[in-house]
């Protein structure tokens, strides 16, 4: 059951971000958060993330999710990222995003992004 509702907090999550509402999608994370981009930083604590997402969503991102997979208290998604940068240049990534949820919050994030070039 934990599985179903991580997806479904997830799922709107993702959404308060499209809509450009940063502090609709920390509702969803505990105080005590901790996001590793794997091979460039660790923010530690939602303030540290609030920060983040206001220097790096200049515009909110398109994320297109393409596959969830659930087991317990961990929720890993798949899929492709494009944010406009402070010069309203488009980047395109992919990703796997390992979430880890603790009493129907965020606590932890591992992802794992890589810039792609699009056709």
């Amino acid at each position: 059951m934990a599985a179903e509702k991580n997806k479904a907090i997830l799922k709107k999550g993702n959404a308060a971000i499209a809509a450009g509402d940063n502090e609709g999608f920390l509702s969803f994370c505990t105080d005590d958060t901790e996001w590793t981009f794997v091979g460039d930083k660790i923010l530690k604590g939602k303030e540290a993330v609030r920060q983040w997402m206001a220097a790096e969503y200049v515009e909110p991102p398109t994320n297109t999710v393409v596959t969830l997979i659930a087991e317990n208290d961990f929720l890993t998604a798949l899929g492709y990222l494009t944010m406009k940068d402070k010069d309203g240049q488009e980047a395109h990534y992919e990703y796997c995003d390992i979430w880890r949820f603790r009493d129907d919050k965020i606590v932890e994030l591992k992802a794992f992004v890589v810039k792609i070039e699009t056709k």
